[in-house]
C-alpha cells in the first residue's frame, strides 16, 4: 500500500484535504437550488463509501509496503472494526446537522463556526492521545482560530439583519438557528476522528499491529458506519425537517441522473480529502493532520464569500470584520503546520 514517510509530503496531503473538506459543500449549494439537502445527502454518503472502495483496492492494496486491504480487513480485530464504524456514526449525525447547517446559514457561516469548533475541540482530544508536536505552538494556533470563529458569527449576525426585507425580529431566529446548527455540529465533528485513529496503528502504517487496520481499511469501515447510519438519521429528517415540509423516498427516486451524480461527485470529494489525511496522520501525528485538514473552514469561508457571495447585503464594517477573520485563520494553521516541524 502507498505510505507516506516525509512530514513535507504529509503536510502538502493535509492541504488537499483542506481544499476537498472545504469544497464539497458548493456541491450541495448547486444542488440546493432545485434539490433538498436531505435528499442530496443520501448521494453525498454513496460518494463517500463508493470512494472508499476505490481507494482500497487501489492505494491500499499496491506497492510492497504494509498489507493490503483485503488481507487487512481479514486481519483486523472486531473491536478496531467497531471503533471505526462508532467513528463513522458520529460522523455522519454531525454532518448531517453541518448540511442543515449549510442550508440555512450558508458556506461562509457554518464552516468557521462548526468547522472552527470541530477543528478546536478536535486538535484537543487528538493531541491527549498521541501527542506529536510543539504543545505551545499549537495552542496559540488553536486560540487564533477561536479567535477567528468569534468575527465570523458576528458578521454574520451584522450581515443577516442588513437583507433586505429583514428586519431585527425576522433576523434574530435566523441568525440563532443557523449558528445553533453549526455549534451542535461542530461539537459531535470533534469527536468522529478519534474512534477512526484508533482502529489504526498510527506509529507504525509498515507493519502495523495485529489486529489494528490500515488507514485504507480503516476509511472503509468508517464509511460503511456513515452509509448504514444514515438510514436512521436521514430518514429522521426527511419526516421532521429542520425547515420545510417532510420528503420522501419516493421524492428521491425523482431526481434526474446529473442532481444524483453532483451529490455523488461531493462524496467523492469528501472522501479524498478523508483518506489523505489518515494517510498524512501517520507522519504528521493525528492532532496536526486533522487540525490542517479543518482550515477547510478557510477555504469554505472563501468560496461562500467571493462566488456565492453569501455576504453581499452586509454594511462595509463586515469586510473589515471579514478580512480580520482570515487573517486570523491563516496565522493559527500556519502556527500548526510550524507545531509539526
Amino acid at each position: 500500500m502507498f505510505i507516506v514517510h516525509d512530514y513535507s509530503l504529509a503536510v502538502i496531503f493535509c492541504f488537499i484535504t483542506m481544499l476537498c473538506w472545504g469544497s464539497w459543500a458548493n456541491t450541495q449549494k448547486l444542488a440546493q437550488k432545485t434539490w433538498r439537502f436531505e435528499l442530496f445527502y443520501w448521494d453525498y454518503v454513496t460518494g463517500i463509501l463508493v470512494f472508499s472502495i476505490i481507494s482500497a483496492f487501489t492505494l491500499g492494496s499496491m506497492g510492497n509496503e504494509g498489507r493490503s486491504f483485503v488481507n487487512d480487513l481479514q486481519q483486523a480485530d472486531s473491536s478496531n472494526i467497531i471503533s471505526a464504524l462508532i467513528g463513522g456514526v458520529i460522523f455522519n449525525a454531525a454532518n448531517i446537522l453541518f448540511s442543515a447547517a449549510i442550508a440555512e446559514a450558508g458556506l461562509a457561516v457554518a464552516f468557521p463556526i462548526g468547522i472552527g469548533i470541530a477543528l478546536v475541540l478536535g486538535v484537543i482530544l487528538n493531541y491527549a492521545v498521541a501527542q506529536k508536536g510543539n504543545p505551545g505552538f499549537l495552542s496559540l494556533g488553536v486560540a487564533l482560530i477561536i479567535i477567528a470563529i468569534l468575527l465570523n458569527a458576528f458578521a454574520y449576525s451584522k450581515a443577516n439583519k442588513s437583507k433586505p426585507g429583514i428586519t431585527d425580529v425576522d433576523a434574530k431566529p435566523t441568525v440563532q438557528k443557523g449558528i445553533l446548527l453549526s455549534v451542535v455540529a461542530g461539537i459531535l465533528m470533534s469527536f468522529f476522528y478519534r474512534f477512526i485513529a484508533a482502529s489504526m496503528d498510527i506509529e507504525n502504517f509498515q507493519s502495523p499491529a495485529i489486529g489494528k487496520m490500515t488507514p485504507y481499511t480503516a476509511v472503509f469501515i468508517f464509511s460503511v458506519g456513515i452509509f448504514i447510519s444514515n438510514f436512521l438519521f436521514n430518514t429522521i429528517l426527511m419526516r421532521k425537517p429542520i425547515t420545510g415540509s417532510a420528503v420522501t423516498y419516493k421524492d428521491y427516486f425523482k431526481g434526474n441522473f446529473r442532481t444524483h451524480l453532483v451529490g455523488v461527485l461531493g462524496g467523492l470529494i469528501w472522501g479524498l480529502g478523508n483518506s489523505f489525511n489518515l494517510i498524512a496522520a501517520g507522519k504528521a501525528g493525528p492532532a496536526i493532520s486533522y487540525g490542517l485538514g479543518q482550515g477547510a473552514t478557510l477555504v469554505a469561508a472563501c468560496w461562500g464569500v467571493f462566488i456565492w457571495k453569501e455576504f453581499k447585503h452586509a454594511p462595509k464594517s463586515t469586510n473589515n470584520l471579514l478580512a480580520i477573520m482570515f487573517l486570523f485563520f491563516i496565522a493559527g494553521i500556519t502556527l500548526i503546520i510550524y507545531a509539526g516541524s
